[in-house]
């Protein structure tokens, strides 16, 4: 685990046969009851679950696990000015779990404060536009959590992966094409120049989930 300073990354995700994650209209349906099954049973073993300010914008995901855990799960939210709503779903579905919001310290005040009153634990990591990632990770390291599962979006993916910070990742991809050069990639961000600059991974494991095939891959050492 990298010195043994943050977690275990796993970037998990659902996408088109074409690479999309999401339609032009931000429609991001993809996944098979099976293959949500599988997603469901993944989130009960890591200790943490991410996701950007897009996807919590866009979906207001409940990032809840149909399965039983040892112990509360921690949704972390990647939101460099705390536009996290405070009425959002991962507050309304908490439960016993823990709710991290990750800031930068041009962050507003007011809303942390907001935030902090809905349920949510404010983790300060950088000073710049951007929250800083690996020392994010430290902290959450430091805070317990010790297996993360990444699920998007597209640019919390890139900065991950350029951050050198993804150990494994599981894509499960559907038999369909979407299209349009407005949809959302598996990866976004400003990307690589050149092939040999990018991320090199293993296919160590290849399953299917319903109509969908799900591929496993872990980095190369």
């Amino acid at each position: 685990m990298k010195g043994k300073d943050r977690p275990y990354v796993i970037l998990n995700a659902a996408m088109t046969l074409d690479g999309k994650i999401a339609t032009k209209t931000r429609d991001s349906e993809i996944s098979s009851p099976e293959d949500w099954r599988r997603v469901h049973k993944l989130r009960a073993k890591v200790d943490g679950l991410m996701i950007g300010i897009g996807t919590m914008l866009t979906d207001n995901p409940k990032l809840t696990v149909k399965y039983p855990r040892r112990k509360p799960l921690t949704k972390i939210v990647v939101d460099s000015l705390g536009r996290t709503p405070p009425n959002a779903n991962i507050f309304r579905y908490k439960g016993r779990d823990k709710v991290v919001v990750a800031v930068t310290s041009k962050a507003s005040k007011r809303k942390l404060k907001i935030l902090e009153k809905a349920g949510a634990k404010i983790v300060v990591s950088g000073s710049g536009r951007k929250v800083n990632l690996k020392l994010l990770l430290k902290k959450l390291w430091k805070m317990g959590i010790k297996t993360l599962m990444v699920e998007g979006g597209g640019n919390l993916n890139w900065g991950m992966v350029k951050a050198g910070l993804v150990d494994e990742v599981k894509v499960a991809i559907a038999p369909v094409i979407v299209g349009g050069k407005e949809a959302i990639t598996l990866v976004e961000g400003e990307g690589y120049a050149k092939v040999k600059d990018g991320l090199k991974l293993k296919l160590v494991k290849v399953e299917e989930a319903g109509e969908d095939l799900v591929l496993t891959y872990k980095k190369e050492d």
